[in-house]
């Protein structure tokens, strides 16, 4: 039965604002879960679809990148995992008629959250120069025509190879391949926009852009720091962890500008005491820290480190042995500003010590950090710093301690291993030219802010988009969206309809493609697919249900007929490739460091994990050869008399840009999008009221302005001086060329704005 979806768009006049929540999940998260799946699936296929997510033998969650431990819950799967199951398992479709109905301009007026609502993609769509419709096409002439456009570049340098997270290490490897056999590095993908930053900095400190920790770890520490990162919205399943990491001894340190519920109490829903009772406190320590304070919170931690005589303050030998940089490191901090690290951070000198009176009792201690933390002009130097915190004391390659960048989208790092990378290095290069027969393009080429600049001025001309809404995924709106019109051509492989598909070029394709959930079936018989989660775990995802069209191709197969069409020439095995991914996986073991027996070991029960040297013996494949200690200047943001700082978060009804709802539960928000959240001293000293409506108006050095206008204010316990409100109706706000120091990520956590009066 095919579930009717909404015919009628919202509005937020029915907006409803109550207290925010001081727990996290228990009945009512279950009840939303099973709430949105009925909707979407029916009793039946939410039954079968959900008790077979994040299993050994079922599919891996679309929803986040946390990892899965060894012994799985029959229900290992939180709300928003089940709502992003739901939102691809749906029986709802796109067939086209409903193209037919609506013109490109109509679906652009749209909400992203009443396209989303409209189901699945069914096949291929083609909009035509001069057309205001797309059109049904078949598979072959759409690989033509791609072919053709591509072709008649002037260079393989023109054309843009987007990646989302979600794709597959088997679809990744072949996608990143074809570009380059194609000729170009031009291959942005949405790490450039969220975990950029991690990355850079972990590749400079400790010679590996990835986290150091396993899930095994959290339970072996003995203090856990979060910092910038709301785990009960956008990785609830990390709620269980620390839980479990609470019960074996450790303590956790909340860093947030926002109270979020989720790091206050937990309500386990697997547990007894989480349906009756009251839940677990995680937090034993709430820093409400001053956007953009973190870089001096870890800098006065580590300046008191220095100057400490308690037994151990600082892990000498460890130091001597593995670190570079100490002298530098040490002269720079010893020279810190108290009154700059309390204005920056908004902390007072009490609460830094006190949370230094845990790191000293602490032996073992991990630091998480998400979005909160990457998306600033300084992420990388704040980054590094808290590299040199865990260096201090010897906190890396030790159980129970590390770096957990966590990730959000489910295979963002594992796009990252497979190749999907503007800049790759000369050994994976030199690797593949060694398997494949050619010789790769080795001029650096475009990250998602620089793709954006070459089809605005045009130096770009075709767009082809492997998953996500590129469109709501980057900053400075209009831009984006003036970019991609200037391409001749613009390609989504897609499961479900966004607003990319509103925003095209003279000529737009949409390609639907498989999900998660579903069966792949190719020539040599069933196939899998592989991700690699936040932890550097590699494992296998089998989809079981019938695909939504009998039109859908896998991300494999739209990836190898492409390169057949568009490379006539090529002698890759694309034909081996598409009928059986073991092919691919054979090439990957040959290619990628780490995956030898690929195919063998990824057929184990949970799959298996690659190394990591800093983890795994505390050696660092750094320049220096050393875990390096940086040297990080500290500059404080200040923002002008009557102005804010504003942070762009997620909703609880939402995975970046995909809006499964129109609710924000722990926050107190019902049937509305476009709020901000404003301390009340703050709404007092500016004399607005709590529920006016105000436009935002982004303020930046270069004397521009930005405006996104009719937000209702909300009066919320927010760190004095900041805001936050929901992306992507804010990324307006950020200029394109407001981007991080070495990351380039966007600086969407800190943006000085105004309220005025709508």
């Amino acid at each position: 039965m095919t579930r009717k979806a909404p015919a009628d768009d919202f509005d937020d006049s029915g907006l409803e604002v109550g207290k925010p929540k001081t727990w996290a999940a228990g009945v009512p998260g279950v009840t939303a879960a099973l709430r949105q799946s009925y909707e979407q699936m029916g009793v039946r296929r939410t039954a079968l679809t959900l008790l077979r997510v994040n299993q050994k033998k079922g599919f891996d969650c679309p929803g986040c990148a946390w990892p899965e431990g060894d012994h799985r819950h029959v229900a290992e799967f939180c709300e928003n995992g089940a709502k992003a199951v739901a939102e691809e398992a749906t029986t709802r479709r796109v067939t086209r008629e409903f193209f037919a109905r609506h013109t490109v301009a109509e679906l652009g007026e749209r909400s992203d959250h009443w396209l989303g609502q409209q189901g699945r993609l069914t096949e291929p769509m083609v909009k035509r120069a001069g057309s205001e419709h797309y059109e049904p096409i078949e598979w072959d002439e759409a690989f033509g025509l791609l072919a053709s456009e591509l072709n008649a570049l002037d260079s393989p340098d023109e054309a843009v190879f987007y990646t989302s997270g979600r794709t597959s290490n088997e679809a990744a490897f072949a996608y990143q391949l074809f570009a380059r056999e194609f000729g170009t590095n031009n291959m942005p993908d949405c790490s450039n926009m969220c975990h950029e930053s991690s990355g850079s900095a972990l590749s400079e400190t400790i010679g590996i852009g990835k986290g150091s920790v396993l899930l095994e770890d959290l339970y072996k520490a003995d203090l856990i720091f979060v910092v910038g990162q709301n785990p009960g919205t956008n990785h609830p399943r990390m709620l269980s962890a620390l839980e479990k990491a609470k019960k074996e001894g450790a303590r956790i340190i909340a860093v947030n500008p926002l109270p979020e519920a989720g790091l206050m109490r937990f309500k386990n829903p697997q547990r007894p005491s989480g349906v009756t009772g009251q839940g677990t406190m995680l937090a034993d320590r709430f820093l409400q820290i001053r956007l953009n304070g973190d870089l001096a919170l870890f800098q006065a931690l580590n300046r008191l480190l220095l100057e400490s005589d308690a037994p151990g303050a600082l892990d000498r030998e460890f130091l001597d042995t593995h670190a570079h940089g100490f002298e530098a490191f040490e002269k720079h901090v010893r020279a810190l500003d108290w009154d700059d690290v309390l204005e920056a951070t908004g902390l007072t000198r009490g609460e830094i010590a006190t949370t230094l009176a845990d790191v000293l009792t602490a032996k073992r201690i991990i630091v998480c950090w998400a979005m909160g933390l990457t998306q600033h002009r300084n992420s990388v130097p704040t980054i590094r710093e808290i590299v040199n915190f865990l260096l201090l004391r010897g906190n890396i390659g030790r159980p129970g301690a590390g770096v957990c960048p966590v990730r959000g989208h489910s295979n963002v790092q594992g796009d990252r291993t497979m190749g999907i990378w503007e800049k790759p290095k000369p050994a994976f290069l030199d690797a593949l030219a060694a398997e494949f027969g050619f010789e790769p393009p080795r001029e650096h080429g475009l990250d998602t802010v620089d793709a954006i600049r070459a089809m605005r001025d045009r130096k770009a001309r075709l767009f082809l988009g492997m998953g996500g809404n590129f469109v709501r995924a980057t900053p400075d709106s209009a831009v984006t969206e003036a970019a991609l019109r200037n391409c001749r051509l613009t390609a989504q492989v897609s499961t479900k309809l966004n607003h990319s598909h509103a925003v095209t070029g003279e000529l737009a394709l949409i390609l639907p493609t498989l999900g998660r959930t579903e069966r792949d079936d190719q020539d040599s018989g069933p196939q899998f697919v592989s991700v690699e989660d936040s932890m550097g775990m590699v494992h296998a995802s089998r989809g079981r249900l019938a695909p939504a069209s009998e039109h859908l191709l896998s991300e494999v197969s739209i990836v190898c007929r492409l390169a057949k069409a568009a490379l006539p020439a090529s002698r890759i095995g694309w034909d081996a490739m598409e009928r059986d991914y073991d092919v691919i996986r054979d090439h990957v073991s040959r290619v990628v460091p780490g995956f030898a027996d690929y195919n063998t070991r990824i057929r184990e029960p949970g799959g298996f994990t690659l190394p990591h040297a800093p983890r795994d013996e505390r050696k660092f494949p750094t320049a220096t050869g050393k875990a390096n200690l940086t040297v990080n200047d500290l500059e404080v943001l200040r923002v002008p008399e009557g102005r804010l700082l504003l942070q762009t978060v997620r909703s609880h009804d939402q995975y970046n840009t995909t809006i499964y709802g129109l609710d924000d539960r722990y926050r107190g928000v019902k049937a509305g999008r476009r709020v901000v959240f404003v301390n009340p001293a703050d709404l007092s000293g500016l004399g607005i009221a709590d529920g006016a409506m105000v436009d935002l108006v982004s303020e930046w050095s270069d004397g521009t302005e930005r405006r996104a206008p009719g937000f209702r204010v909300i009066s919320y316990p927010t760190a004095p001086g900041c805001t936050a409100a929901y992306f992507p109706e804010t990324n307006v706000l950020v200029p394109l060329d407001s981007t991080g120091k070495v990351s380039n990520t966007p600086t969407s956590k800190s943006v000085t704005i105004r309220l005025e009066p709508a």
